[in-house]
């Protein structure tokens, strides 16, 4: 009688189909779905297998001293060329980025997600923060370029870089802070104002140490977008200098348009130094990586 039931059921739910066609389809679009996915795993792979050869061929074939490599300056004679100058102004260019955009982007985000009325001039800018988020990193090298190298007069300094980068990477630090600040349960918020605390007691003692793990995942994991960025530097200038910046007002040359700069000469010696900085960029790029999951398991541990 069971058996009956379903059949009855199974023709009044498809009818005439064929079930062997949809099964297939299925498997089609299964398929088609993970051949999708392995595409960029595939071209990911042959990327990082051809930085690999370069790199191997670079210390074996062309004895590339990988100590001497890290501690000289840039240097326009292959034998002499070193990737210090550019690791240490990437470094100084991610601390002008962070204080640039991170308290300004929370700032934002706070008063978005917890101030703000929720109106349709609300949702305009909120809407737009999501756009720029995703626009080409050029345009905010172009609009550092316009604001203060031809506008205002700057070279191609570590501040005019970092103020291009901190302008790339704040739509983002916005957007994920207010995704860490909407996860925070509102019982969470009403029980701190049935305890009598202000809007902003609660907001500081409460929410805030609910949504850091949240706001340094985004935070790091933004910087570590921007550390890898090469179009916005090469907008303001910072091409190649072959000496190591020491303060904001320095010109500068960071890990990625110095490897642009070697990868674009003649000598495969230069071509195997640009393989070997892809491998200490993509390095420090999974060390912010790491500390990203690090601090946001710290967080959620005490919390």
């Amino acid at each position: 009688m069971s058996t009956d039931t379903s059949d009855d059921t199974g023709e009044e739910l498809f009818g005439d189909v064929d079930l062997g066609w949809e099964h297939l389809k299925n498997r089609i679009f299964l398929g088609i779905v993970f051949a999708a996915a392995m595409f960029g795993v595939v071209a990911l792979g042959l990327l990082l297998l051809d930085i690999a050869t370069d790199f191997y061929v670079g210390v074996t074939e062309f004895n590339i001293n990988l100590g001497e490599f890290l501690t000289r300056d840039g240097s326009r004679r292959e034998e002499l060329a070193g990737f210090r100058g550019a690791i240490v102004a990437s470094i100084m260019l991610m601390g002008v980025t962070a204080f640039l955009s991170f308290f300004v982007g929370v700032g934002s985000a706070i008063y978005l997600e917890e101030y703000a009325p929720k109106n349709r001039v609300t949702r305009l800018i909120e809407a737009n923060l999501a756009n720029l988020a995703g626009v080409p990193s050029i345009v905010y090298g172009l609009l550092a370029l316009a604001a203060l190298r031809n506008g205002i007069g700057l070279g191609p300094i570590v501040l005019v870089g970092g103020v291009a980068l901190a302008l790339l990477v704040m739509p983002i630090i916005i957007v994920s802070t207010q995704e860490a600040l909407r996860a925070v349960p509102d019982g969470v918020r009403r029980g701190s104002y049935a305890t009598g605390a202000t809007k902003w007691q609660t907001i500081r003692r409460v929410v805030l140490p609910a949504a850091l793990p949240g706001i340094f995942t985004g935070t790091i994991l933004a910087l570590a977008r921007a550390i890898g960025e090469t179009a916005p530097l090469l907008m303001v200038g910072a091409l190649f200098v072959n000496r190591i910046p020491y303060g904001p007002f320095d010109r500068f040359s960071g890990m990625p348009t110095q490897i642009y700069a070697w990868a674009a000469e003649p000598s495969q010696h230069f071509i195997h130094l640009a393989a070997i900085g892809i491998v200490v960029l993509l390095t420090m790029m999974l060390f912010m990586n790491g500390v990203a999951v690090y601090l946001r398991n710290k967080y959620e541990t005490e919390v």
